[in-house]
């Protein structure tokens, strides 16, 4: 089957974009049942079972870390951090089912309470053909600092 590179490429950016602008209702229904979010800590490739993660969310997580940035009590993002990311080198390769890899490099700015973080890296998305667009069953993001100590974590990467 020939890879619509551009239908692929249109899903990465609008995801970015959705997590930019806070949109989490409709960055949440991007994901698949069975869906996993990681965060790697101190290697690219650990094994997550053993090893520390910065975040390891299933998709009950997901909707869970999600309730939280959007109550009351979750002072950290409040007001929330202003985003933009450069998405780049965007390499998409199928590999089961209809399923494909994209992978692509990222650099987000985040400016919070008067600071401003970068936060640079590569993504790796997993995503599964549905109804014309693709869910996201994975998302991994390796940062380039993931063994360095980190300010508080508190965006959607």
């Amino acid at each position: 089957m020939a890879i619509d590179r551009q239908r692929v490429e249109d899903f990465i950016y609008h995801e970015a974009n959705l997590a930019d602008e806070n949109r989490y209702d409709e960055w949440e229904s991007l994901w698949t049942e069975d869906a996993l979010y990681w965060v790697p800590f101190g290697k690219d490739d650990p094994d997550p079972s053993r090893d520390a993660s910065i975040i390891y969310d299933n998709r009950g997580r997901i909707s869970s870390r999600l309730h939280q940035l959007k109550s009351d009590v979750h002072w950290i993002q409040d007001p929330p951090s202003r985003m933009r990311r450069l998405i780049t080198n965007i390499l998409v390769e199928e590999i089961e089912n209809g399923e494909l890899l994209v992978n692509s490099n990222f650099m987000l700015v985040e400016l919070r309470q008067h600071q401003q973080n970068l936060w640079a890296g590569r993504t790796i998305h997993k995503l599964r053909p549905d109804n014309g667009t693709f869910k996201m069953a994975l998302k991994k993001v390796l940062l380039v600092n993931n063994a360095e100590v980190l300010p508080h974590l508190s965006i959607l990467l």
